[in-house]
């Protein structure tokens, strides 16, 4: 089985802070504690087993905020090791764009051969327990005014937040309708113990897919259901497809945060399985092509 995996973090606790790490504790998306420790493109690959992975996007993984640019720096430093497989292929950069220096951090990651987009934290919610710490952004002049300077450097945007950011998050699509986002984690259906919860994900899942110029990764289920079944992702994945169409999704890892939920075999051979009676065109697309495409790599 070939993949293209368009959502991965790699870190190396002995050369680099991450606060997260530091301090790990337990939260909705698991128990931290179990993830420190290395985490490098030999174990990804050890995880991978018998599943060809083609390609992989690295995401920022919280890397010390004081320094984001040496997370890309080192990450290129590791895509340079690898020879013709350069992983990962893609970089996905952490930016504040509410920052004093945002265009200057910005302007360094670009400065980087792999550097493909940029990724800021959007997720605000009333329950602690899910709440990132982060503002409401886009609503901030000056993050917004930072935001247009992806354009400069012809970066997609990894859009991460909840469904009752989502009609926002569509508005800012709009605007810069030149310019490609990328809804992660199968956009976070968070409150789904409820129908007004489901119907908060697929309206909003919906007004997102209005956009052309939006896709989405089909991923970080497990964050949500730590027992999960191939039944129980099946919904989810069914109506993201449906909604986004073939062509605007992919299907992603989130390792190695979902490892602790599951192999990298048996999450990806799920997907498979979901999609069995696809056709080869369309598995290509959701497995391999899309991620390519939208990441250019």
């Amino acid at each position: 089985m070939k993949v293209v995996d368009p959502h991965m973090h790699l870190w190396d606790l002995k050369t680099h802070h991450y606060p997260w790490l530091a301090n790990p504790g337990v939260s909705f998306v698991g128990d931290a504690r179990a993830l420190k420790h290395d985490y490098l493109i030999a174990d990804l690959l050890e995880d991978a087993g018998d599943i060809e992975l083609l390609k992989c996007v690295h995401v920022e993984a919280n890397h010390d905020p004081k320094d984001p640019v040496e997370e890309t720096r080192w990450l290129q430093s590791v895509a340079d090791t690898q020879g013709s497989r350069s992983m990962p292929n893609g970089i996905v950069a952490a930016v504040d764009f509410s920052a004093d220096n945002a265009a200057e951090v910005l302007e360094r990651h670009a400065a980087f051969a792999n550097t493909r987009g940029v990724r800021q934290i959007l997720n605000v919610h009333h329950d602690k327990l899910y709440d990132y710490g982060a503002r409401h952004f886009m609503r901030e002049a000056t993050w917004r005014e930072n935001f247009s300077l992806l354009r400069k450097h012809g970066m997609s945007f990894d859009m991460q937040l909840y469904p009752s950011q989502m009609e926002e998050a569509a508005a800012l699509a709009t605007q810069h309708h030149d310019m490609q986002f990328i809804v992660n984690h199968t956009g976070m259906f968070v409150d789904r113990n409820s129908v007004a919860g489901y119907r908060a994900w697929r309206e909003g899942m919906k007004t997102l897919a209005q956009c052309p110029n939006v896709a989405v990764k089909i991923s970080g289920l497990a964050m949500f259901d730590h027992q999960w079944t191939v039944e129980s992702l099946r919904p989810y994945v069914l109506e993201t497809i449906d909604t986004f169409g073939v062509e605007r999704a992919m299907f992603a890892s989130n390792f190695p945060v979902d490892r602790q939920f599951g192999s990298y075999a048996d999450l990806w051979r799920a997907y498979a399985s979901i999609v069995g009676a696809a056709s080869d065109t369309e598995k290509d697309a959701l497995f391999v092509r899309n991620a390519e495409r939208f990441y250019r790599i």
